[in-house]
């Protein structure tokens, strides 16, 4: 929708097909029905490539602020959330609104309901098969995401378009996806609904957000942003206690020498979880008999605690895919196919994935932008 909106304001003939019956249902669903739509934070190193400069140009000429200004123009009121994140004060629905209204301004027509079949190329036009009716075009965007959430309609439709015509693939794997742990991890599974705030890390990638367990593992915005960086047979690291300085446990038994361990623990973590946790280390009992090193080591623990976790809950509860259409066959500036001109990529679609919290909407907006200026 912005690409075609952004092309159709400058003069170009635009078609938006989608097989949906309605546009935009991943907007409608995203940040609990208000749609976290960008980040003030936008900065290519906040996305994940296999070029890692290829998201520069894009994000560069066609910023967070920018589609705040548009946002504002319709009078749309947001707020600001943790770091950085914009959401609607009211619905997910006014951004689609909004961008449907930039559509009709621009004269884009839409055809919902129907797939795009059978397209080919030749004499600079591409074919496409819209049910019976054949539709021809000098130009052709792919814009239909990966195949994260399928239950809203989501497909590898443009993986395999790219394909047909030449253009390489990064193996796309499901990204800002909750983690799940294998039987030796069974008693955190039964913590399903606790909460806490830890630092969670795999190689050198660290976040410090909400960690939630689930009944089958690891969920919340702290284990969706490790989820991009994490690999089959990684394991990652959790801080359980970011917010405590080196010897606070010893500086607790110096002042309270008859408090209890889990009493300690349980100050600053969810009861529940204090108790998972000092079952797996097996030690209970007061401060004061405990040596120094003995809770030197249970700090250290605590804050190094290691997980493997058994897989991911896949593309079906993935916010989106990492990987796609390779970045090497795109220009970073237009977004079309070097090997066809004519031919675009944007938005998910392109081995472009974006941290939690609105990045992923501003990939969107900026590479569709990108393509709409260029088309």
């Amino acid at each position: 929708m912005m690409c075609a909106a952004t092309a159709g304001q400058r003069g170009r003939r635009v078609l938006l097909v989608d097989h949906e019956d309605a546009p935009g249902k991943k907007i409608l669903i995203s940040g609990g029905g208000r749609c976290n739509f960008t980040n003030i934070h936008t900065a290519p190193d906040r996305y994940l490539s296999a070029n890692p400069h290829f998201a520069k140009s894009a994000l560069g000429r066609y910023s967070a602020q920018h589609f705040i200004a548009l946002v504002d123009s319709y009078g749309i009121a947001w707020h600001e959330k943790t770091l950085g994140q914009l959401f609607c004060d009211g619905s997910a629905r006014q951004i689609v609104a909004m961008l449907a209204d930039q559509c009709e301004r621009g004269g884009v027509t839409l055809r919902l309901g129907v797939a795009a079949s059978d397209i080919e190329y030749g004499d600079g036009l591409f074919r496409v098969m819209l049910g019976a009716q054949q539709i021809a075009a000098s130009a052709l965007v792919l814009a239909t995401g990966g195949p994260s959430i399928p239950k809203l309609g989501a497909t590898d439709f443009a993986y395999r378009t790219a394909k047909h015509f030449g253009l390489s693939i990064v193996h796309p794997h499901p990204a800002l996806v909750p983690l799940t742990l294998g039987p030796d991890d069974a008693l955190f599974r039964e913590l399903s609904g606790v909460s806490a705030e830890v630092e969670v890390r795999c190689g050198k990638t660290r976040f410090r957000e909400a960690a939630l367990f689930t009944h089958r593992g690891l969920s919340g915005p702290a284990m969706l942003q490790i989820s991009s960086y994490w690999q089959h047979r990684d394991k990652i690291l959790v801080n359980f206690t970011p917010g405590l300085a080196q010897g606070w446990l010893i500086d607790e038994k110096r002042a309270r020498p008859r408090t209890m361990l889990r009493r300690a623990l349980a100050q600053q973590l969810p009861e529940r979880l204090a108790d998972a946790l000092l079952d797996r280390l097996g030690v209970q009992g007061e401060l004061g008999a405990m040596t120094d090193a003995m809770l030197r080591n249970i700090e250290a623990r605590l804050a190094t605690w290691t997980f493997a976790p058994s897989g991911t809950e896949g593309f079906a509860k993935a916010e989106v895919t990492a990987g796609g259409i390779a970045t090497s066959d795109l220009s970073s500036r237009s977004m079309e196919a070097k090997k066809l001109p004519g031919l675009y990529a944007i938005g998910e679609a392109v081995d472009v994935t974006g941290w939690l919290g609105g990045y992923n909407f501003q990939w969107a907006w900026a590479s569709g932008w990108a393509a709409g200026m260029a088309l």
